[in-house]
């Protein structure tokens, strides 16, 4: 596995385990359609959330959240809407990012960081 999707892999379990400790039921991860993924689909009482996970490292350029520009906000909704026809879920939903930053100490360890970010951007999923 390379380090970047080792570091992606560390920082997705690092959002589900903050995720599951909040209170939420994790649903799916990695969910898949042709229009692309979902990295989290979870769900708190009367809402399910969908989560892009962003890990960069702290002197990356663009900060991870900057990073889901709209046309990747577009390929998250299409993709919801997706898993909400397959799954047969209806109700609230929301789309939240999770920045998770690392920095390294001084024998090369990555520490994490993370930034949770409720409501980050709206899609309506019942237009097209």
């Amino acid at each position: 596995m390379s380090w970047a999707n080792e570091i992606g892999r560390i920082g997705e379990q690092m959002v589900a385990d903050y995720l599951k400790h909040q209170g939420y039921i994790i649903i799916r991860r990695n969910f898949h359609s042709d229009y692309g993924e979902i990295d989290i689909v979870a769900e708190a009482p009367d809402i399910v959330v969908f989560v892009e996970v962003k890990t960069r490292s702290e002197d990356y350029l663009v900060s991870p959240a900057d990073a889901v520009d709209p046309a990747k906000q577009y390929k998250i909704a299409r993709t919801a809407r997706v898993f909400l026809d397959r799954v047969y879920l209806s109700g609230d939903y929301r789309f939240d990012i999770a920045e998770v930053v690392y920095k390294r100490d001084e024998e090369g360890a990555p520490h994490f960081s993370l930034n949770y970010i409720k409501n980050a951007f709206y899609a309506d999923l019942n237009k097209d």
